[in-house]
């Protein structure tokens, strides 16, 4: 892939639709070689390049940084966490993979309220969804749980009045996140890995036809 031409759209679309569940890179790659980019194309296209392959690791981070800023908060900590999900929930993997872990979990107890938390069938036209197929978790649009989550740590962000103490970890967490993507060099593993994600999602695609 060609970072330079990616555009931050590009991006932010890649990382919704990518798997999540992939664990972190290892911290000794993850700290391995740093050098400053030469120009400000090679920089826009490492800083695209990192963003995509240490995804997890910057995840981590912030939330470590968060968490480490709301010791003293523990209402901000389950409003952060919820904060956190509700924006997880925006990626189309993780959705799909809480729904089916908790509607298995379910079923272990109560089959009939499993079977209630199923997905709506799409209707199939000539071989083809008839409409592009919506996510839905454990039954319920995905846009219910968002909003769900969302009101519910604002509310914990009210009470707790952390307001504040988050927005400062959370520049301090990107901040990292930027510096870091910005002078780590990409190696090889790197680029193979999004070749190879790529290759997933085009059969993904190709595979739902």
């Amino acid at each position: 892939m060609d970072w330079g031409n990616v555009t931050a759209e590009d991006l932010i679309e890649a990382l919704r639709e990518v798997d999540w569940s992939s664990p972190p890179r290892p911290l000794s790659e993850f700290f391995s070689r740093f050098t400053v980019p030469r120009s400000y194309p090679k920089w826009n296209s490492r800083l695209k390049c990192n963003l995509y392959y240490y995804r997890t690791n910057y995840f981590m981070l912030i939330i470590s940084v968060l968490i480490l800023g709301f010791l003293r908060r523990p209402l901000a900590i389950v409003a952060a966490f919820l904060t956190a999900l509700s924006i997880a929930f925006l990626n189309d993997s993780f959705a799909g993979s809480f729904s089916e872990k908790v509607t298995r979990t379910v079923r272990q107890f109560s089959p009939h309220l499993a079977a209630k938390m199923r997905p709506p069938h799409t209707p199939v036209i000539r071989g083809r969804p008839s409409a592009k197929r919506a996510i839905y978790i454990c039954g319920r649009p995905r846009s219910v749980f968002v909003l769900t989550f969302s009101l519910a740590s604002f509310i914990l962000w009210f009470v707790s009045a952390g307001l504040l103490t988050v927005l400062w970890a959370l520049a301090i967490g990107l901040l990292a996140t930027i510096l870091h993507a910005s002078f780590r060099t990409p190696n090889l593993k790197a680029r193979l890995n999004t070749f190879r994600e790529e290759f997933r999602a085009v059969w993904r695609n190709y595979s739902e036809l």
